[in-house]
């Protein structure tokens, strides 16, 4: 995963964290899900993000370059 992919998401992490806690102190149940969606869709990118590395990896083992 490239620096920039991890910056992206965690910025898009912490975002939905600060919606979803604003939301809560505020009782805006539509902020607080949009943050909770924002935080879901930032683990789904990291997850694959992390699979993608994986299988470079292992690619490049199999290829012999560890």
């Amino acid at each position: 995963m490239g620096l920039d992919d991890k910056i992206r998401n965690s910025a898009q992490d912490v975002k939905g964290t600060a919606k979803e806690n604003i939301g809560r102190a505020t009782d805006d149940e539509e902020l607080e899900a949009k943050g909770v969606a924002d935080q879901t869709k930032a683990k789904f990118k990291k997850a694959g993000e992390n699979v993608k590395d994986a299988v470079d990896d292992l690619a490049d083992k199999v290829r012999g370059r560890t």
